[in-house]
């Protein structure tokens, strides 16, 4: 087992309850130094309570948490000094620029060095695409823009763990992208990033490992191929007649049939593809493309959890 100081992020027992709900439920996290952790679930599933916990921000009702090796409840300071975060959104005074408010947040940090404010404001607002309208007010700036702010904000110190609550909401496809790179860029640089997000999409294609969350509960986590391997993989099925096929994989005994367009989807189980196949063409349908994939991540975190991604818990 690994020690919870080889770890970025450790967690034993985790849990929150507010009066009679329990909203993070005895979870035990478990995230690599270097790693991007996508942490993932419906809303209302914990995640964000889960990392104002990890912040200190609230309280937990039991467990214990670290980060970078630092038990948060006693060493709080060494704990959160080298942690970059974005939380709920960013926040900043309205009439102020962005560089003026990134000073300001910079100035309330006891651990900079006030010679290089200018510098380090300039180049982390350079570095999310917003050094052009560094003069401009936070009021006039668009939600993506805000949003590429307060990245920013995290990126005034050099972090070794960065910790981001929905950091692609309000941003175009483009700003997107650019967060995912950046994404990489810093993990590529040593900084571990722990990133819930609900595009499945972005996640996928940054995470080295996965958490999936489900009513307060974590309900599987590990590298991204050991999360995969936990659910079966799919059937799909594509042709012009779906509910033929549909009605012969339920005969066949599959699983999970679920028609999406033109395409069906299912869980073989112990069914191979040929008698799938053979099953199809004996009752005269047409098939247009056959295979048999790795689940996506939305589809993994429907079989895990139940449910469709936009859920409230």
């Amino acid at each position: 087992m690994t020690a919870a100081g080889d770890l970025a992020v450790a967690t034993t027992g985790l849990t929150k309850r507010f009066g009679a709900q329990t909203a993070v439920d005895g979870i035990d996290l478990v995230v690599p130094h270097g790693a991007v952790y996508g942490f993932l679930g419906p809303n209302g599933s914990g995640k964000t309570t889960t990392i104002r916990m990890l912040l200190g921000l609230v309280s937990p009702s039991a467990g214990s948490r670290t980060l970078l090796g630092y038990d948060v409840a006693r060493d709080p300071v060494p704990a959160l000094t080298r942690v970059g975060c974005l939380v709920e959104g960013p926040a900043f005074h309205p009439y102020l620029s962005g560089r003026a408010n990134l000073v300001r947040l910079d100035a309330a940090d006891l651990t900079s060095d006030r010679r290089t404010t200018r510098a380090r404001v300039d180049a982390a607002m350079d570095r999310v695409g917003l050094l052009a309208a560094a003069t401009k007010r936070y009021r006039n700036y668009s939600l993506g823009m805000r949003q590429r702010l307060a990245i920013a904000g995290a990126l005034l110190q050099p972090r070794d763990l960065l910790v981001l609550d929905e950091p692609t909401n309000g941003l175009d496809p483009q700003g997107t992208r650019e967060v995912r790179h950046l994404v990489g860029s810093l993990a590529q640089e040593g900084t571990t990033v722990l990133v819930s997000s609900h595009l499945l999409s972005e996640v996928e294609q940054i995470s080295t490992h996965l958490g999936v969350m489900s009513v307060g509960r974590l309900v599987a986590q590990g590298t991204a191929a050991q999360v995969r391997g936990t659910v079966a993989p799919v059937v799909r099925v594509t042709t012009a007649t779906p509910d033929a096929a549909r009605d012969v994989l339920v005969r066949l005994g599959l699983s999970g049939v679920e028609v999406r367009g033109d395409e069906v989807v299912a869980q073989p189980g112990d069914v191979v593809p040929e008698r799938v196949v053979e099953a199809l063409v004996h009752a005269g349908v047409g098939v247009r493309a056959f295979a048999v994939t790795a689940p996506s991540l939305e589809d993994l975190f429907v079989q895990l959890t139940g449910e469709g991604f936009d859920v409230s818990g």
